[in-house]
């Protein structure tokens, strides 16, 4: 049956709706790029996203510290360093959310053992409460531990909420792998541990970049935890870093707006970096009838 292309008046209609969704998809970011080019402080009342005025000093004022309109140098760097902290938790949080996710998940996708299906129902239990009520045991064992002010605290606290939801994530890809792979590679002598690492782990890159990115942005984005956790300055993470710049009595919009569109490179620089992985489907035509 011959199906006539769309008239021009529908492809018209389509472009014209398409646009309009993503102009109301784009309007908030470009209101904060507007507020983050804007020297003043102040919360611009024009509905236009388009900036008047155009400055780098809100940049220059988050990256350094100092403010470019005073004769005094007070440059501290210390955003380069709550940028560092930052980095180095969310990636200790992504590898050990790999780790443990990978094995936690393919055990409970390959092996038959007595409590799998009420471990896995316990990891979906804990999806269903806030991070925030874990706030104050995890605090008790930190201080218990001594990991308070600590990167390495944060992170074990941040990928202690990011296994569960990833081992769901990847037991569920790898029960969608043939097991007849596993079956004709056990036939050939390989080992256990050779058949997921050299088979199942390439097989499953999609889900691993979609794991990778998840903990990465959950270590990335954390703010409770990270106020309730962190009390030194030097130890902050970003999110601790602009929630100060608005305050009960006063809110440096400019600054938190350019804190926020830098804090928002990494995540969409692993997004592009992963994004190939993200749509491949590895897995098609592995298995051949």
């Amino acid at each position: 049956m011959y199906n006539a292309p769309p008239s021009i008046a529908r492809r018209i209609a389509y472009n014209v709706l398409l646009f309009l969704i993503s102009l109301a998809v784009l309007y908030p970011a470009l209101w904060v790029v507007k507020m983050a080019l804007t020297p003043s402080q102040a919360f611009s009342m024009d509905p236009s996203p388009i900036p008047t005025t155009f400055s780098l000093d809100n940049f220059y004022m988050v990256i350094t510290g100092d403010d470019p309109s005073t004769p005094e140098v007070t440059k501290n760097w210390m955003f380069i360093r709550q940028f560092w902290n930052s980095t180095v938790i969310a990636l200790i949080t992504s590898v050990i959310g790999i780790a443990f996710s990978c094995t936690a998940g393919y055990g409970m996708s390959r092996f038959a053992f007595p409590g799998r299906d009420t471990g896995m129902s316990l990891f979906l239990i804990t999806q269903m409460f806030p991070g925030v009520v874990m706030a104050i045991p995890l605090y008790i064992l930190m201080d218990e531990l001594g990991l308070l002010n600590s990167a390495f605290g944060l992170a074990l606290a941040y990928a202690a909420t990011a296994v569960p939801f990833c081992t769901w994530n990847l037991k569920g890809y790898f029960d969608t792998i043939p097991k007849e792979l596993e079956e004709a590679a056990r036939m050939d002598g390989a080992s256990q541990w050779v058949i997921f690492t050299q088979i199942v782990l390439p097989l499953s890159k999609p889900a691993l970049a979609v794991t990778a990115l998840f903990s990465f942005m959950t270590a990335w984005n954390e703010f409770i935890l990270a106020a309730t956790f962190i009390s030194d300055e030097r130890a902050y993470t970003l999110p601790v870093l602009l929630q100060s710049y608005v305050g009960d009595f006063e809110a440096k919009w400019g600054l938190f707006a350019a804190g926020a569109l830098i804090a928002s490179l990494p995540v969409m620089l692993l997004f592009f970096i992963l994004q190939r992985h993200l749509v491949e489907g590895l897995t098609a035509g592995s298995v051949k009838g």
